[in-house]
């Protein structure tokens, strides 16, 4: 039992009974229900001071009059609350409007904080995951239909509101002396293309000995050209270098032209992933050393040391692997060491092997951070057994993930919808 004993100027006072059990744990499963439907009244009690007076009200040039008091039931992180408000309509009739739903910053038919509680557990997992949660962490059962409808509502005023709301960069313990900017792209198969490239970037905030500030992670799902994906990047890049001018941006990736199109523009130096850089070198090690595996290791040790410390190291790296090709004494070649020759002379060419001056300067070498947000925010939630996926729900998905998984993003965009409103709602 949970009732409302006593209103006062500041709120409410409210009375709850908690029953006794005979066992410990039929007391502790008991002892969530009681706030739970404290939480329901006191969602009840909140919900109407959102509602209308009753008085005819004005929407631009349209005069809307109230219907009276219709009940509507509202999904809440507690239960089922139920609550009377007033319903308006023009004189011609036609679609009715609820004041209580705009002002309260209702989600489909969920109070706020209870949508934001769903739409972060689904850029988690699947809605009937979301399900078990929800019904042993939180005494809650819905329906699966429901979870889908809140997801599909925030993702949209996600999307469309990434451009208008001017996310804070939180503030850092220390001075910003390195920015990073990395793109890459992560298969996961769509309905009707087949396995096609979702495209996630990553912008990393470092101090001057290289250690990490903060991250910020844009996904978007696979389309032709990329261009939604690079114009949302584009905008997280605009506003990072407005607040930090001084920095010096690097850009780091994978050896894919593509990328490297994108991040001259962007940066004033590249550098090709190091991990990325050292598997071909690994490929091209096996062929070299055909009969005698006890050097193999040294031998690579030995480069992976001097690429990281010893400036020039990758040209004369390129020059170990020409001799001891030639020493093969074939008429071509291996196709690991050709292959290990050609990545390094491009990316040598590109000035993108500059490791030894980078880690001097404490400068990232690694795109183990886009690497690591391809897996998180794509693979891990979008790639599991039999998933496939129509755009819309990738994106629904998606949207939301880059959100939670970027600092402080998340809870500023709830804070944009309690200060604007709900878009879809209202």
């Amino acid at each position: 039992m949970a009732a409302v004993v006593c209103r006062i100027d500041s709120g409410f006072v409210l009375q709850i009974e908690v029953p006794c059990k005979d066992s410990m744990l039929d007391a502790e499963e008991a002892i969530p229900e009681a706030p739970n439907r404290a939480g329901v009244a006191a969602t009840e009690e909140a919900l109407t001071r959102f509602d209308a007076d009753g008085a005819p009200i004005h929407l631009g040039p349209l005069k809307l009059t109230s219907m009276g008091k219709v009940h509507k039931q509202y999904q809440t992180p507690y239960g089922v609350a139920t609550v009377e408000r007033h319903v308006y309509q023009g004189s011609k009739g036609g679609k009715t409007y609820c004041p209580l739903d705009r002002d309260a910053r209702s989600v489909v038919r969920s109070t706020p904080r209870f949508a934001r509680m769903i739409a972060h557990k689904y850029a988690e997992f699947g809605a009937g995951r979301v399900l078990e949660d929800l019904a042993e962490n939180h005494g809650r059962r819905v329906a699966k239909a429901f979870v889908r409808d809140v997801a599909d509502a925030v993702a949209p005023v996600a999307l469309a509101k990434e451009e208008d709301w001017q996310y804070e960069l939180p503030r850092l313990d220390a001075q910003v002396a390195t920015v990073t900017i990395g793109l890459d792209g992560t298969c996961l198969l769509m309905c009707e293309d087949g396995w096609r490239e979702a495209m996630v970037g990553s912008i990393g905030f470092y101090d001057k000995d290289g250690e990490r500030l903060h991250t910020i992670y844009t996904a978007a799902t696979p389309e032709y050209g990329k261009l939604t994906f690079l114009e949302r990047f584009d905008r997280e890049i605009d506003r990072v270098k407005a607040a930090y001018p001084e920095a010096r941006y690097v850009g780091v990736a994978d050896g894919a032209r593509d990328n490297w199109l994108y991040l001259d523009l962007k940066t004033e130096v590249q550098v090709v992933d190091f991990f990325h850089a050292t598997q071909y070198l690994w490929a091209a090690a096996d062929p070299l050393f055909p009969d005698d595996a006890t050097g193999l290791r040294p031998w690579i040790d030995s480069w992976c040391h001097r690429l990281k410390h010893e400036p020039g190291a990758a040209r004369a790296l390129i020059a170990e692997l020409e001799t001891r090709g030639a020493a093969l004494v074939r008429k071509r070649l291996p196709a690991e060491v050709d292959s290990a020759l050609t990545y390094f002379r491009n990316q040598l060419k590109g000035g993108r092997m500059a490791y030894a001056e980078l880690v001097a300067e404490h400068i990232p070498i690694g795109s183990g951070m886009t690497e690591a947000a391809c897996k998180v925010l794509v693979k891990q939630r979008l790639c599991g057994s039999g998933m496939r996926w129509k755009e819309r729900g990738a994106a629904a998905v998606l949207a939301v993930r880059s959100l939670a998984y970027t600092p402080e993003r998340w809870a500023q965009f709830w804070s944009r919808v309690d200060r604007s409103g709900f878009p879809v709602a209202a």
